[in-house]
């Protein structure tokens, strides 16, 4: 086994210490005049993602001084928890119903998401199979349909929240996965034109979702329905300019766009910092996925290469949407901006998987 180098990649610290920071300021401006109307709190948003921030910081740092070799043996167990906190999610009584999907567990404000989990738990175990049975990849029925057949199954119980979102960037990071493994490119384009038609069919299946596709297409068609959210940010982002409003001076905070700390907080960024706020951003994400690929890249074995890969890809994919339907360019998704937008269960787990990354930058060559 490869020696440790005594430090993770400096590189990759700074850019994840850059966003959480630049995450904590604007979760505390885009929040502070909804926090104060419904909690008399102006600091009620920013104090739980703190919190959050500390248990993620924490576990980060667990993470990265452990060897990541040791998740691999952990790696079907972790799986299993996570299929099961999946299941139980979807019990009546027990898993808790907010923004209209049932994916929540826990006690009155305080709750996780077992889609977050579920993400981190696919990406090790398929790190594992693959690396066991590398070989097999290049074959359909041997080597690609059964982590397809896991992937699928643990889409449909995220769907059946429903999470289209979350269940998309479990996808997107998997795929990655099974590319860099070494799956065929015609295997792959054969799956992607079946999941393209499996995505038409759950956007017809549900009226919502083709509203926002037909919003998204032409949000002023619906300017007060489907297409509110999407010119709220737009109302946001372009006032901005070169150089924004100012630190705390948002409009659009005022009640105009839904859940400012959440989905939409890249709007309120570009609007209070302008371009070259969104554009430093949007750069430390990519300095943050650059170092990510290249400690996968430079990984000793296998298992670390597809590990760092899929980590990185959550990462990636999940930038991609969230800042995507932020500027209008995809329909809207319910999905986070990492290590900068208001959530617990996600801050926590994304921090926990950029330590796996960080101990694999220490073994990188």
């Amino acid at each position: 086994m490869p020696k440790a180098r005594s430090a993770p990649d400096a590189w990759l610290i700074g850019s994840i210490a850059l966003i959480l920071a630049i995450g904590l300021i604007m979760v505390y401006s885009a929040s502070a005049v909804r926090a104060f109307q419904d909690f008399g709190d102006k600091f009620y948003y920013v104090k739980r993602q703190s919190l959050f921030a500390l248990l993620g910081i924490g576990a980060m740092v667990f993470t990265a001084n452990t060897d990541y070799h040791v998740w691999k043996k952990y790696a079907k167990p972790l799986l299993l928890i996570c299929f099961a906190l999946l299941v139980l999610v979807l019990v009546p009584g027990i898993g808790a119903v907010r923004g209209g999907a049932r994916s929540w567990l826990g006690i009155s404000s305080f709750g996780i998401q077992p889609s977050e989990f579920m993400k981190l738990g696919m990406i090790l175990f398929l790190a594992k199979m693959l690396s066991d049975n590398q070989q097999r990849v290049t074959q359909f029925a041997r080597g690609l349909l059964p982590p397809l057949g896991l992937m699928a199954a643990a889409f449909g119980l995220i769907m059946l929240q429903p999470d289209l979102g979350t269940g998309s960037v479990m996808m997107g990071a998997s795929l990655l996965v099974l590319f860099v493994a070494g799956a065929r490119m015609k295997h792959l384009g054969g799956l992607a034109a079946v999941g393209a038609v499996g995505l038409v069919g759950l956007i017809l299946a549900a009226p919502y979702r083709l509203a926002r596709i037909t919003s998204f297409m032409d949000p002023w068609s619906d300017p007060l329905g489907a297409g509110y959210q999407i010119i709220q940010s737009l109302y946001a982002i372009a006032p901005g300019g070169l150089v924004g409003l100012g630190l705390g001076m948002s409009r659009q905070k005022y009640s105009y766009l839904p859940e400012p700390q959440t989905d939409f907080i890249f709007s309120i960024l570009a609007e209070e910092l302008g371009f070259i706020g969104g554009a430093l951003l949007i750069l430390l994400f990519l300095i943050l996925i650059w170092r990510g690929m290249r400690a996968a890249i430079y990984a000793p074995d296998t298992f670390g290469s597809l590990l760092g890969a899929g980590i990185t890809g959550i990462v990636a994919v999940q930038v991609l949407i969230n800042i995507g339907v932020v500027i209008g360019l995809m329909p809207v998704t319910g999905i986070t901006l990492p290590l900068v937008s208001y959530g617990g269960s996600s801050l926590t787990l994304l921090l926990t998987a950029l330590g796996i990354l960080l101990s694999l930058s220490r073994y990188s060559r």
